[in-house]
């Protein structure tokens, strides 16, 4: 055994942990391996009585299942004990820091959820008459006045679902005033350090996208931009604080040039954390921009949802955003803004992201967050974001890659490379050494400007202790990485499962469950 520099036991790789005999049951101490839901229970059994169903006469016009449908059955202490083992097998932001770059990965604070399931916001209904949600149409209002404020934007939709929605949502708002003018611009700009997502959305929406590139520090080749802007650009969509961690200080510049070419400004605000409280959108010239409330305003974030991108409006583009809206009416309660109501500067909306309001729910956590917090607080999320970033580059530059560490401090996250690491190991091995070490892998191989890269966001929920046992795991795993370790090729090693050949599971993924016997055989 020998003692790390934080006075902590280690053990050392080929000790006795890492040959250990293999279990009978394949279980690990307290870490059960769990098999499929498929593979546990039988098809002949269930643990609740059923009784036949009586005779009746087919409504299915010959369309009636011949076959079992193959669901498992299982008793409810089973049932239980199956996905509560599965659930210890999953990584959480309960559990321990999550890294992920660009995704801001922080605490949900528990009063976010209690109010969050509060009678008159967890139960409501948006058919309800207009009076009777009056509170909940408050909540949707007040946040969105919250959101102008810190952009210094004057308009706001709050229908978006998500970031990506979002980012839709600011683009046909941009379409929407080209037609408006007859101006047919087919060309949308998208620097090589923005949101991958980006791009998608402004080919999605049906622009051209053409790709401006970065200056050697990682920012906005302002020159280039300057030279490609035309009478055919739409505009430009731009990620600042960017994906390479870095702010963009020619952001006004940028936003005067292609206002000046007849463009607009479009802003993906998913990184809006390492700059709330500390600099307005609005000010830098931004059209449009959407805002992660799963990302800076913490509310839950995973799994593919739920998530929620409101989008703030310059004065240009605030005619064209999309219905419903809440606004308050001079009898002093709020009313929800159709296309049959809809006022003289909201008779351009270019239509409907959502049927309804956006997410009610996501709503309510991110205005308790910014009660919570006030305006002073959030301004010190972003400067606690963009310390502990920091922190954690300058704790690891002198061992491994960071390509932009000498273009300036960083913000919210910091970006390493594997260059110096032994040949034939990359950051894959890294981030799978690193599941060993007990911590999820920060975002790999992105952004894709830079080779190997590694993405590393703490955000300002983390505490130097906690930081101080993420280095240290850092750069032990890439300490084996530089030295060329072979036992790093094969981990995880103390996961339950071990690494995915991922060449195999992309060319032939198997997606559906097959019974090794026949269904109909095995419920017989």
């Amino acid at each position: 055994m020998s003692m790390n520099s934080v006075g902590r036991q280690t053990t050392p790789q080929g000790s006795a942990t890492d040959s250990a005999p293999s279990t009978a049951t394949g279980n690990r101490a307290l870490m059960l391996k769990e098999p499929l839901i498929f593979e546990s229970g039988a098809y002949d059994r269930t643990g609740v009585d059923i009784p036949d169903a009586p005779e009746v006469k087919s409504r299915l016009g010959g369309l009636e299942r011949d076959t079992v449908i193959g669901l498992p059955g299982l008793a409810e202490g089973e049932t239980v004990r199956h996905y509560t083992r599965l659930s210890r097998q999953n990584y959480a932001i309960d559990l321990g820091l999550f890294p992920l770059g660009s995704c801001t990965m922080k605490h949900n604070p528990r009063l976010n959820e209690k109010v969050a399931r509060m009678p008159g916001f967890a139960d409501i209904h948006p058919l309800q008459p207009i009076h009777s949600v009056q509170g909940a149409l408050r909540v949707i209002h007040e946040l969105g006045e919250w959101l102008k404020k810190l952009t210094n934007m004057p308009a706001v939709s709050m229908s978006p679902k998500a970031g990506a929605h979002g980012e839709l949502c600011g683009v046909l708002a941009i379409r929407s005033a080209l037609e408006a003018r007859g101006d047919a611009r087919e060309v949308i700009l998208v620097p090589t350090s923005a949101h991958g997502t980006n791009p998608a959305t402004a080919a999605f929406a049906g622009y051209k996208v053409e790709d401006i590139p970065a200056t050697e520090e990682g920012r906005v080749d302002l020159e280039a931009l300057k030279a490609r802007l035309g009478p055919d650009v739409a505009g430009v969509m731009i990620t600042n604080p960017n994906t390479c961690g870095l702010f963009e200080r020619d952001m006004k510049a940028i936003s005067d040039a292609v206002h000046e070419a007849g463009g607009f400004v479009y802003c993906d605000g998913a990184n809006f954390n390492a700059i709330v409280g500390r600099v307005r959108p609005g000010d830098l010239g931004v059209d449009a921009m959407h805002i992660n409330l799963h990302k800076t305003f913490s509310t839950p974030h995973g799994g593919g949802g739920p998530g929620s991108g409101p989008v703030v409006f310059s004065e240009a583009l605030a005619p064209f955003a999309p219905l419903p809206f809440v606004e308050e009416g001079d009898d002093g309660l709020l009313h929800i803004i159709e296309e049959e109501t809809a006022q003289e500067h909201h008779d351009q909306s270019f239509g409907r992201m959502v049927a309804f309001h956006g997410q009610m729910g996501m709503f309510t956590r991110a205005l308790t967050y910014m009660l919570s917090h006030g305006a002073d607080g959030l301004r010190q999320v972003a400067e606690d974001a963009v310390l502990n970033a920091n922190y954690v580059l300058r704790a690891m530059e002198d061992l491994i890659d960071a390509p932009f560490a000498g273009a300036g401090p960083c913000m919210h996250e910091a970006l390493f490379s594997d260059d110096n690491f032994a040949e034939g190991f990359s950051t894959l091995d890294l981030a799978k050494g690193l599941i060993d070490e007990g911590f999820h892998p920060m975002t790999v191989f992105f952004p894709l400007v830079v080779h190997g890269a590694m993405l590393v966001e703490p955000t300002e929920t983390e505490s130097k202790a906690a930081l101080d046992q993420f280095i240290l795991a850092f750069r032990a795993v890439a300490e084996r990485a530089i030295a060329g370790d072979e036992s790093l090729k094969s981990a995880p090693h103390h996961a339950p499962l071990k690494r995915l050949d991922e060449t195999q599971a992309a060319r032939k993924p198997v997606l559906v469950w097959s019974d090794p016997e026949p269904q109909a055989e095995a419920a017989e």
